[in-house]
């Protein structure tokens, strides 16, 4: 496992994630403390120092079981758990982005981790009723107390993200590191705008569900009948046509389609660190080794143009040849826009 940079800090994390959404039966699909603890030394056997999770996972069971597991060697491994989700029915104040329930639900999950400490704490998901201001003062504050030592944001539009960003430049806060948005050859909506914002702000994005709930490896493409399964996002025309061009990828390199599906989310022009998740050992196995694989250019190729999707206004509309003429006075293609891609 080699490491990278986690953003704009100097924190040195696994290129790939292990996430813990599966460590408890809560949910009535996860992992029992067994087979969690075989995940674990799995992932860590193989260098593997990134760990998330989150209050609401599995109702605290996957923080709980995970502090159990970094306990004998705490400061070596890198944690990162997350706030802004319920920890109760009923009371508004148990949930959302506000000071009361980050300090709360921080404290909270200290508790479950058993730990002084959160490496990496991410805002689960904006909840549109607090202000900026608000949030970042309070994660500055955790920083400053030394419960937190990096910030993360998970589910934001890319709007909020550069204003929180910017705000936290402006003041002297400490900045978000790290993007975390579902990313994968189903969801690319954020190649419009929230992938070239963390490039621009250095912001690592680590995409959650690379596999798109197992749809990529192919296991929706039929149901034990031999039927179509039913029509839904994931398992739609749309999924099932990329599905089954993952599946001949997959075939033709000799690898497996978790492995091409992962891989093709770290083979970008930035820093992308994936969150792989497994409910049993040899799955993540298997997912662990999209590391050594480079998928080649004429297969990446058939990927991209099978998942492609629009990006929208006003991406759509600044790239078509009327708006580039006026915009260039018709010199477009003799101007070499060497910061096109890194915009982009």
């Amino acid at each position: 496992m080699k490491y990278k940079l986690l953003g704009n800090s100097g924190l040195r994390v696994s290129e790939l994630c292990l996430g813990t959404m599966t460590f408890g039966l809560e949910w009535n699909w996860g992992s029992n403390r067994s087979e969690s603890q075989q995940v674990f030394e799995t992932y860590s056997n193989a260098g593997g120092n990134f760990f998330d999770t989150a209050n609401r996972y599995t109702e605290g069971t996957s923080e709980k079981w995970l502090g159990e597991m970094i306990a004998s060697d705490r400061d070596h491994f890198v944690l990162a758990t997350k706030f802004a989700l319920k920890d109760r029915n009923g009371d508004p104040n148990f949930a959302g982005n506000h000071r009361k329930n980050l300090m709360r639900s921080v404290k909270t999950s200290l508790e479950r981790l058993n730990t002084e400490y959160i490496d990496l704490l991410w805002i689960h998901a904006w909840d549109f009723t607090t202000r900026t201001e608000e949030v970042m003062r309070g994660l500055e504050d955790l920083v400053t107390r030394g419960l937190v030592h990096y910030i993360g944001v998970s589910d934001t539009p890319a709007w909020i993200v550069s204003q929180c960003n910017t705000l936290a430049e402006l003041r002297g806060w400490a900045k978000f590191a790290a993007l975390q948005v579902e990313y994968n050859l189903l969801q690319r909506s954020p190649e419009a705008d929230l992938l070239p914002m963390a490039k621009a702000l250095d912001l690592a994005v680590t995409p959650w569900a690379p596999l798109a709930g197992g749809a990529l490896t192919g296991k929706y493409l039929k149901d034990e009948a031999g039927r179509v399964k039913e029509n839904s996002e994931r398992r739609g025309d749309r999924a099932n046509k990329i599905a089954s061009v993952v599946v001949g990828v997959a075939q033709r390199l000799g690898v497996t389609p978790a492995q091409v599906a992962i891989q093709w989310t770290r083979q970008r022009d930035q820093l992308v660190i994936p969150i792989i998740g497994a409910r049993l050992p040899h799955q993540l196995e298997d997912s662990l080794k999209c590391v050594d694989l480079l998928i080649p250019d004429e297969e990446l190729k058939l990927l991209n143009e099978i998942s492609q999707q629009n990006l929208g206004f006003p991406h759509e509309f600044l790239e078509t040849d009327g708006v580039k003429d006026v915009l260039f006075g018709g010199t477009f293609e003799q101007v070499d826009n060497h910061r096109k891609k890194d915009l982009r």
